[in-house]
């Protein structure tokens, strides 16, 4: 199904995965949180929404420098695993687990640092987009604690954070996997960990 706006409805933060187009002709994957305003969006709204860039990173040089990429939304936790914390590359915009995904023109509107790390704020608006379902498959505690963990483990890099304090998280949160997670889930947190034992 094709249609223009947000795919998918839009509350809060939604974690998300966005592709985009580098130097080498390839797109690179890496998370990307996605900030509606407080009344939320609904799906096959065209209203913009905010995100952040930490660092000079590859999603930052391709937003400066293409101007957009696809969103994608994807209930897979390696994908989100190896996207948010390691470099991940292939020729096509759209990974194949993706459930919805939307193109989106991005334009810079704020910028600082917090400690000794640049952040850059974009606003994102959705062009084309396309849905595989009309509902998506409910996860388990196992994904969100994935999701949870890539988050702290890519902050331990940040100054502007206490990196025991994040260990422990990750910590917890491999725990709730163990519990909670299916084969899929635990391939990722294996991920996380041979990441984060290189950091």
């Amino acid at each position: 199904m094709t249609a223009t706006g947000w795919p998918v409805e839009l509350r809060g933060v939604t974690e998300s995965i966005i592709a985009t187009l580098g130097p080498n002709d390839r797109y690179n994957f890496a998370a990307l949180g996605l900030h509606a305003p407080a009344e939320g969006i609904d799906p096959g709204s065209a209203e913009t929404v905010r995100a952040r860039t930490w660092g000079r990173t590859r999603t930052w040089r391709n937003f400066t420098e293409r101007g957009g990429g696809v969103v994608q939304f994807s209930r897979d936790p390696v994908l989100f695993t190896d996207a948010a914390l390691d470099i991940y590359e292939q020729d096509d915009p759209v990974h194949e687990s993706a459930a919805a995904w939307v193109t989106v023109s991005v334009e810079r509107t704020d910028e600082g640092t917090d400690g000794e790390t640049q952040w850059v704020d974009w606003e994102l608006t959705p062009e084309d987009a396309t849905a595989e379902y009309e509902t998506f498959p409910a996860f388990n505690r196992g994904y969100a604690a994935v999701v949870e963990a890539t988050v702290a483990a890519s902050r331990l890099d940040v100054e502007a954070y206490d990196t025991e304090t994040l260990v422990e998280r990750i910590e917890y949160f491999g725990e709730v996997v163990e519990r909670c997670g299916g084969p899929r889930e635990r391939e990722a947190f294996g991920r996380i960990e041979a990441i984060v034992d290189e950091l």
